[in-house]
């Protein structure tokens, strides 16, 4: 019995370090950040002097720079927390994307350029700096638990740390004004700091810190070994459906409204908070059912296998109330709750040399890869239609998804102290 005890002692002291509470609300104030220009998008530009065809319009064009933000973002964090280490990453990226949220609660103050033109290069620079947060947090918190932990610990800092939307959206309707929600996200941010200095460095880092003959965070590294760019370009794909969910199904929930016949209005901010409550609960979720499979490949693979039948809901199931869409946003958030699992299979296919820049780069340009979705979403509507457009975009995103799930090779177990060469 005693020995029991302390070995669930020991797994709980583990889970709720001090790294680990700190990524989780690291990554609570980074996807508020993210997902509030997706909750304010049409408000804000609405008080801005657009029209409600403008403000949908303009706010893809926005997100666009956002998402090039954050994959240009990504490859600049995850080369530097490979090269100085993953604190380094934490620190200066929560400054650069609390700075840039203040900046956009101060909008509609600016008189020395166009407004609309200032908010597009402020959510560039904002997602420049939300690149860092999530692959510098999974790759700390992998390193620093044991093996059989690793599912589970980050599956809580993406767990807890998306629920950061859901926040968000409240914090909006209950603060009554757009700029306000910036400027409490971006406090919350500076606060944040403070207690990232009591958080220690990755002990594997720190073994690798002083061997000058370890090439660190060589970014072309993972195009210049074909192996090693077939791995990384599967761990891409694995999280393509997640952003085709949220990004173009909930973000543009009231073009899918229209076009379904939806009574009433269909608010994309609900829509995405909905989406991110499923999110939570299914990545909280995914590092149970991994290691109770042993597997991270087959949790993937049910989860995805799960968000795809609510796709087909969203898209065909006839329902009519926007209620019902946004259940079905909670559906489909829950199915690509994997998204943990995902990131943290990025962190576990290599080396420690390499780790940080993996973990950083792989979720943001699946991010990035929302660009790509818009433009086709875009080219494919006039021709077929919003419901159309929408499946076609899915059916190739889920098609990449499933297929670099079940080819990939498995990580449940693997020791992570090992380099590339």
């Amino acid at each position: 019995m005693s020995t029991i005890a302390v070995s669930e002692k020991t797994a709980a002291q583990h889970l709720f370090s001090l790294p680990v509470i700190v990524a989780a609300l690291g990554y609570f104030v980074d996807i508020y950040d993210l997902q509030l220009f997706g909750i304010v998008r049409i408000p804000s530009l609405l008080a801005l002097g657009l029209t409600l065809d403008q403000a949908d319009a303009i706010g893809i064009e926005i997100l666009d720079y956002q998402m090039i933000g954050l994959l240009l973002g990504g490859i600049f964090w995850g080369t530097l927390g490979d090269k100085k280490g993953r604190l380094s990453v934490l620190f200066g990226s929560i400054i650069t994307y609390s700075l840039a949220n203040i900046a956009c609660g101060l909008i509609p103050y600016i008189g020395f350029m166009d407004k609309i033109e200032a908010y597009k290069w402020l959510r560039f620079i904002a997602g420049v700096g939300l690149a860092g947060e999530l692959g510098a947090g999974i790759t700390l918190v992998s390193e620093i638990l044991p093996k059989n932990l690793r599912a589970i610990g980050t599956s809580l800092v993406a767990g807890i740390g998306l629920m950061g939307a859901v926040v968000g959206t409240f914090t909006v309707r209950l603060s009554g004004d757009w700029t306000i929600a910036y400027f409490i996200g971006g406090g919350l941010g500076i606060m944040l700091l403070l207690l990232r200095v009591g958080v220690i460095e990755s002990g594997m880092y720190k073994d690798i810190t002083n061997r000058k003959s370890v090439i660190k965070g060589n970014f072309l590294a993972f195009f210049t070994n074909r192996e090693r760019f077939i791995k990384y370009m599967k761990c891409i794909g694995i999280g393509l459906p997640t952003w085709f969910c949220m990004g173009i199904l909930a973000y543009q929930s009231n073009q899918f409204g229209k076009a379904l016949g939806v009574v009433g209005l269909v608010e994309p901010g609900l829509a995405i908070m909905w989406g991110y409550i499923g999110v939570s609960a299914g990545d909280l979720m995914s590092g149970f059912i991994s290691q109770r499979l042993h597997s991270r490949k087959k949790a993937i693979a049910y989860m995805m296998s799960f968000s795809l039948a609510g796709v087909l809901l969203f898209l065909f199931g006839g329902f009519k109330t926007p209620e019902a869409l946004y259940a079905l946003c909670c559906w489909l958030g829950l199915g690509t709750g994997y998204w943990a699992m995902f990131v943290t299979v990025g962190a576990e296919q290599f080396g420690t040399n390499l780790r940080a820049t993996a973990a950083t780069t792989i979720p943001n340009f699946v991010r990035g890869a929302l660009v790509p979705m818009n433009l086709l979403f875009l080219a494919f509507k006039p021709s077929v239609g919003v419901i159309m457009a929408g499946f076609l975009v899915g059916a190739i995103c889920f098609s990449i998804g499933f297929y670099s799930t079940l080819t990939i090779p498995e990580t449940h177990g693997k020791d992570l102290d090992f380099l590339e060469e």
